[in-house]
C-alpha cells in the first residue's frame, strides 16, 4: 500500500501495477448487472436520487420503474451499507438500461451527458473498480476490485499502456482532489520506474 495526502490514505499497489481500460464492447456494461448488492452510496447520494428521479424516470426500464414504486431506489445490505436497489431476478442495477447492441448503460449518467441533470452519478460507481473504504481511525482505503467480468478491460489496458490510476484519474480527482492526484501520480511514476520496468 502508499500512503498519499495528508488525510492517511492507503493505496493498493494494483492502482499502479495493474493496466485498466474499460472495454464496453466486449463486457457491455456487466458491472451494472452482476453482483450480490446495488452499489454503494452515501446519505447525500441516496437524497440526490430521489431528487433526479423524475427526470430518468422515463429512461428506466419497467421492471425497475415497479421494483422502486415498491421498494425505493435504495436499500442496505448485508453488511447494513445504502446501496442502489437491484432487480431480484437479473441482477440489474434499477438504473441500468439498455443502447442498441445490448450494451447496458447507465440511466443517470445518460442523463447527465444529455445535460439534463447535474449529478454524473454516484461516486461508488464513477471510480470502479476502485473500491473505498474508511475505518473508524480515519483512514481511507483506494482498493482495486478485481473482477472476471473486467479481464477484457485488463487486456485493453496493458495493449494501450493505461494503468489503473491513469484510467481513473478524472473520478480519483472528484473523490479526493487534483493535488491528492498529483502526488499518487509522482508516486505511481517513481514506483513504476523502479519495480515495473519489466511489464
Amino acid at each position: 500500500m502508499l500512503q498519499i495526502g495528508k488525510d492517511e490514505t492507503l493505496v493498493s499497489l494494483d492502482f499502479i501495477e495493474r493496466f485498466f481500460c474499460c472495454d464496453l464492447e466486449k463486457c457491455l456494461g456487466q458491472c451494472c448487472i452482476e453482483g450480490d448488492a446495488g452499489a454503494p452510496l452515501s446519505e447525500a447520494e441516496d437524497a440526490i436520487l430521489h431528487e433526479i428521479l423524475p427526470e430518468i424516470w422515463s429512461d428506466l426500464l419497467p421492471a425497475a420503474q415497479r421494483r422502486i414504486e415498491e421498494e425505493g431506489v435504495s436499500y442496505r445490505d448485508i453488511e447494513h451499507d445504502l446501496v442502489t436497489q437491484i432487480l431480484p431476478d437479473t441482477g440489474n442495477c434499477v438504473f441500468s438500461t439498455y443502447a442498441e447492441g445490448g450494451l447496458c448503460i447507465c440511466a443517470i449518467e445518460k442523463a447527465f451527458r444529455e445535460g439534463r441533470i447535474s449529478f454524473r452519478k454516484p461516486i461508488s460507481c464513477y471510480l470502479y473498480p476502485a473500491r473505498i473504504k474508511q475505518f473508524d481511525n480515519g483512514t481511507t482505503a483506494v482498493n482495486y476490485d478485481r473482477w472476471k467480468i473486467c479481464k477484457c478491460a485488463e487486456v485493453l489496458g496493458r495493449a494501450k499502456g493505461i494503468r489503473a490510476y491513469e484510467f481513473l484519474r478524472e473520478p480519483l480527482i472528484a473523490r479526493f482532489g487534483q493535488e491528492w492526484y498529483d502526488e499518487l501520480a509522482f508516486t505511481a511514476e517513481e514506483y513504476i520506474r523502479q519495480f515495473c520496468q519489466n511489464d
